[in-house]
Protein backbone atom coordinates (compact mmCIF):
# COMPACT_ATOMS: atom_id res chain seq x y z
CA UNK A 1 0.00 0.00 0.00
CA UNK A 2 1.42 3.44 -0.82
CA UNK A 3 0.87 6.57 0.91
CA UNK A 4 0.20 9.65 -0.70
CA UNK A 5 0.98 13.11 1.34
CA UNK A 6 1.36 10.89 4.74
CA UNK A 7 -2.26 9.37 4.33
CA UNK A 8 -2.32 5.52 3.63
CA UNK A 9 -4.19 5.40 0.16
CA UNK A 10 -7.33 3.19 -0.18
CA UNK A 11 -7.42 0.50 -2.73
CA UNK A 12 -10.49 0.02 -4.55
CA UNK A 13 -11.30 -3.27 -3.72
CA UNK A 14 -11.60 -1.51 0.01
CA UNK A 15 -13.58 1.43 -1.65
CA UNK A 16 -16.28 -1.35 -2.73
CA UNK A 17 -15.98 -3.34 0.16
CA UNK A 18 -17.07 -0.89 3.33
CA UNK A 19 -20.47 -0.39 3.92
CA UNK A 20 -21.88 2.84 4.31
CA UNK A 21 -25.23 4.59 3.09
CA UNK A 22 -25.78 4.13 -0.29
CA UNK A 23 -24.14 1.00 -0.77
CA UNK A 24 -26.49 -1.67 -1.20
CA UNK A 25 -30.48 -0.41 -0.94
CA UNK A 26 -31.52 -3.97 -1.58
CA UNK A 27 -32.26 -4.38 2.61
CA UNK A 28 -34.05 -1.13 2.54
CA UNK A 29 -36.09 -1.40 -0.41
CA UNK A 30 -36.99 -5.07 1.15
CA UNK A 31 -38.20 -3.79 4.38
CA UNK A 32 -39.86 -0.71 3.08
CA UNK A 33 -41.86 -3.40 0.61
CA UNK A 34 -42.87 -5.37 3.97
CA UNK A 35 -43.65 -2.47 5.76
CA UNK A 36 -46.44 -1.06 3.15
CA UNK A 37 -47.39 -4.87 2.36
CA UNK A 38 -47.80 -5.49 6.06
CA UNK A 39 -49.72 -1.93 6.75
CA UNK A 40 -51.99 -2.93 3.91
CA UNK A 41 -53.03 -5.89 5.50
CA UNK A 42 -53.49 -4.62 8.64
CA UNK A 43 -55.79 -1.95 7.14
CA UNK A 44 -57.99 -4.36 5.28
CA UNK A 45 -58.31 -6.87 8.50
CA UNK A 46 -58.88 -3.73 10.76
CA UNK A 47 -61.42 -2.18 8.24
CA UNK A 48 -60.06 1.39 7.99
CA UNK A 49 -61.33 3.84 5.94
CA UNK A 50 -57.92 5.27 5.07
CA UNK A 51 -57.34 6.15 1.98
CA UNK A 52 -53.92 4.58 1.75
CA UNK A 53 -56.05 1.42 2.53
CA UNK A 54 -56.93 0.81 -1.06
CA UNK A 55 -53.16 1.00 -2.66
CA UNK A 56 -51.23 -0.73 -0.11
CA UNK A 57 -53.68 -3.77 0.10
CA UNK A 58 -53.68 -3.87 -3.39
CA UNK A 59 -49.66 -4.21 -2.81
CA UNK A 60 -49.60 -6.72 -0.18
CA UNK A 61 -51.88 -8.89 -2.63
CA UNK A 62 -49.65 -8.45 -5.19
CA UNK A 63 -45.98 -8.48 -3.26
CA UNK A 64 -46.56 -11.59 -0.79
CA UNK A 65 -47.52 -14.26 -3.30
CA UNK A 66 -44.79 -12.92 -5.36
CA UNK A 67 -42.30 -13.16 -2.46
CA UNK A 68 -43.51 -16.44 -1.92
CA UNK A 69 -43.35 -17.85 -5.34
CA UNK A 70 -39.96 -15.97 -6.35
CA UNK A 71 -38.67 -18.44 -3.43
CA UNK A 72 -39.67 -21.41 -4.67
CA UNK A 73 -38.13 -20.52 -8.20
CA UNK A 74 -34.49 -19.72 -7.11
CA UNK A 75 -32.81 -21.28 -10.63
CA UNK A 76 -34.05 -18.64 -13.16
CA UNK A 77 -32.33 -15.72 -13.87
CA UNK A 78 -33.87 -12.77 -11.92
CA UNK A 79 -36.18 -11.12 -14.76
CA UNK A 80 -37.50 -14.70 -15.26
CA UNK A 81 -38.43 -14.97 -11.58
CA UNK A 82 -39.83 -11.30 -11.32
CA UNK A 83 -42.30 -12.11 -14.51
CA UNK A 84 -42.88 -15.43 -13.06
CA UNK A 85 -43.61 -14.75 -9.57
CA UNK A 86 -45.54 -11.23 -10.38
CA UNK A 87 -47.66 -13.49 -12.92
CA UNK A 88 -48.14 -16.40 -10.00
CA UNK A 89 -49.64 -13.67 -7.69
CA UNK A 90 -51.78 -12.45 -10.20
CA UNK A 91 -53.25 -16.19 -10.87
CA UNK A 92 -53.11 -17.10 -7.47
CA UNK A 93 -55.17 -13.71 -6.43
CA UNK A 94 -57.56 -14.69 -9.06
CA UNK A 95 -57.89 -18.32 -7.68
CA UNK A 96 -58.91 -16.96 -4.49
CA UNK A 97 -61.41 -14.95 -5.60
CA UNK A 98 -62.90 -17.35 -7.74
CA UNK A 99 -63.08 -20.05 -5.53
CA UNK A 100 -64.48 -17.58 -2.88
CA UNK A 101 -67.58 -16.70 -4.98
CA UNK A 102 -68.06 -19.96 -6.26
CA UNK A 103 -68.44 -21.16 -2.24
CA UNK A 104 -70.36 -17.77 -1.96
CA UNK A 105 -67.82 -17.09 1.08
CA UNK A 106 -66.33 -13.55 -0.36
CA UNK A 107 -65.23 -11.15 1.72
CA UNK A 108 -62.17 -8.92 1.90
CA UNK A 109 -60.88 -9.88 5.24
CA UNK A 110 -61.19 -13.96 3.83
CA UNK A 111 -59.36 -13.29 1.12
CA UNK A 112 -56.55 -11.13 2.70
CA UNK A 113 -56.61 -13.94 5.20
CA UNK A 114 -56.45 -17.06 2.20
CA UNK A 115 -53.55 -14.99 -0.11
CA UNK A 116 -51.80 -14.64 3.34
CA UNK A 117 -52.05 -18.23 4.65
CA UNK A 118 -51.17 -19.67 0.93
CA UNK A 119 -48.00 -18.05 0.34
CA UNK A 120 -46.91 -18.78 4.17
CA UNK A 121 -47.31 -21.94 3.28
CA UNK A 122 -45.61 -21.78 -0.13
CA UNK A 123 -42.53 -20.37 2.05
CA UNK A 124 -43.02 -22.84 4.19
CA UNK A 125 -42.87 -25.84 1.80
CA UNK A 126 -39.91 -23.78 -0.04
CA UNK A 127 -37.47 -23.63 3.72
CA UNK A 128 -38.73 -27.18 4.38
CA UNK A 129 -37.47 -28.60 1.21
CA UNK A 130 -34.09 -26.65 0.97
CA UNK A 131 -31.39 -28.35 2.32
CA UNK A 132 -29.50 -26.61 4.53
CA UNK A 133 -25.87 -27.31 3.47
CA UNK A 134 -23.65 -29.34 1.03
CA UNK A 135 -23.60 -33.43 2.69
CA UNK A 136 -21.07 -35.06 1.82
CA UNK A 137 -21.59 -39.02 1.66
CA UNK A 138 -18.77 -41.22 2.43
CA UNK A 139 -17.78 -44.06 0.39
CA UNK A 140 -17.45 -47.29 1.80
CA UNK A 141 -15.36 -50.15 -0.57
Amino acid sequence: MQTIHGTPAVSDDAERARPGPGRDLTPLLAGAATAVGGIGAVLALAGSDSPLRGPFTLFFLLAAPAAAIAAALRGLDPFGRVVASVAGAVVLDMLVAQAMLALHQWSVRGGIVAVTTISALILLLVTVRRPRGRMTRERTV
